[in-house]
């Protein structure tokens, strides 16, 4: 089995957060492979606006994923990849995908909408927790 590490980020922009949308029509939130000798955070920033073209700044560290899949080009190679996620704040709603890694559309969408679209049931759960995350954060401040 290969072990996978990759980072990415919630964005939020107000009351909306960044998906981006596959070539096969699933939407995903931006994340990839951490680099040698680059730290999780740093990857997850360099990550989101490599994908999405998003200028964005980290605000808290919040959750780890793991789960396992077969590799495409050889169904006999195992790979367990663990995504590490960041809240993150989008300075304005430019995006644009980065199509060479199939991504057709880069958009932010209401909260509810985002967690609708979302293709993977770990990134719906990431997404939640980020939302709940972030409305105790703002009901602390009012």
């Amino acid at each position: 089995m290969i072990e996978e590490v990759s980072a990415g980020g919630i964005v939020f922009f107000g009351n909306s957060i960044l998906l981006l949308r596959k070539f096969n029509g699933d939407f995903v939130l931006p994340k990839g492979r951490v680099e040698k000798d680059e730290t999780l955070m740093h990857a997850a920033v360099r990550e989101v606006n490599e994908e999405s073209g998003a200028k964005v700044s980290v605000i808290k560290y919040l959750d780890r994923i793991s789960y396992e899949f077969m590799r495409n080009s050889n169904k006999r190679l195992k790979i367990r990849k663990t995504v590490h996620w960041y809240i993150m704040k989008a300075r304005d709603m430019n995006c644009k995908p980065q199509k060479s890694e199939g991504f057709i559309s880069a958009a932010y969408y209401p909260f509810q909408r985002a967690i609708a679209l979302a293709r993977y049931d770990d990134e719906r759960r990431v997404i939640t927790s980020a939302i709940e995350d972030i409305e105790f954060f703002q009901h602390q401040l009012n």
